[in-house]
């Protein structure tokens, strides 16, 4: 089914994980991964240290949407999750957004997009842009009510490397999404009409990554559907919560 039907059963129409082996196959990393690397895209150069990932297609379905509006940041309160070299920060940044929230694990990777930002953006007129380091949201200031996300997880269902850097990208799985989705519901985070646009394939558990958002109260829809012609599907969803469905924090 291209488009599951709204409701209870969304998560069980989306399709299981490709086999194993063919997960594994599909995701193997690059060797050029801890050399000094060149990314360009919309007549930008970015580069890369060793260590900070290179975007792939998946990636450019999330920075085109940014750029152009169809995942609409302008006057609102932006985080990019997982910001890598920092193409979201830099696409919310052009688009006008009021505030853009670019976090990452890894340390390298917040400095990477800041100075991209501050290259290719830099002080612009009713922007404020905040790179943090953070685990999920652990840096976000109290009180910060986000408008738009955009994820592109390491959600791939098999550890596909021994490399920290290459599971950090690729292959954490889908107890990352369970403590994302946590998070938002119990902390409060999205503003009213306040939307995630998460990213995935079938290298991933998509039926558990959306079916534990669902028990949280989200509301999925698809807004992409990509066939590659290679038996991997990638989804992009938005999911919003709902007033009545948000959890209350814990006492």
């Amino acid at each position: 089914m291209d488009h599951p039907a709204p409701g209870p059963a969304f998560a069980d129409q989306l399709p299981p994980p490709l086999p194993a082996d063919r997960i594994i196959a599909l995701n193997q990393p690059r060797a050029d991964l801890h050399t000094t690397r060149r990314h360009t895209w919309n007549g930008w150069t970015f580069d890369l240290p060793p260590g900070v990932f290179q975007p792939g297609e998946t990636s450019r379905m999330i920075h085109e949407r940014i750029l152009d509006g169809r995942i609409e940041v302008a006057g609102r309160r932006y985080a990019a999750m997982g910001v890598g070299l920092g193409v979201e920060a830099v696409a919310a940044g052009q688009r006008g957004a009021r505030e853009i929230y670019a976090l990452d694990i890894h340390p390298e990777s917040v400095a990477t997009t800041r100075r991209h930002y501050e290259r290719l953006v830099g002080d612009r007129p009713g922007t404020t842009f905040h790179p943090l380091v953070s685990d999920l949201f652990d840096a976000l200031p109290p009180g910060t009510r986000l408008d738009v996300i955009t994820f592109n997880p390491p959600a791939v269902s098999r550890r596909v490397s021994e490399d920290p850097d290459v599971v950090r990208n690729v292959c954490v799985g889908a107890p990352l999404l369970a403590a994302f989705f946590g998070r938002l519901a119990e902390g409060d985070l999205l503003a009213a009409g306040g939307e995630v646009h998460l990213i995935a394939s079938n290298t991933a558990d998509l039926r558990a990554i959306i079916g534990q958002a669902q028990s949280l109260g989200f509301r999925p829809e698809v807004t992409l559907r990509h066939d590659w012609r290679d038996g991997v599907l990638t989804y992009l969803f938005r999911l919003t919560l709902p007033a009545a469905d948000r959890q209350e924090p814990a006492a």
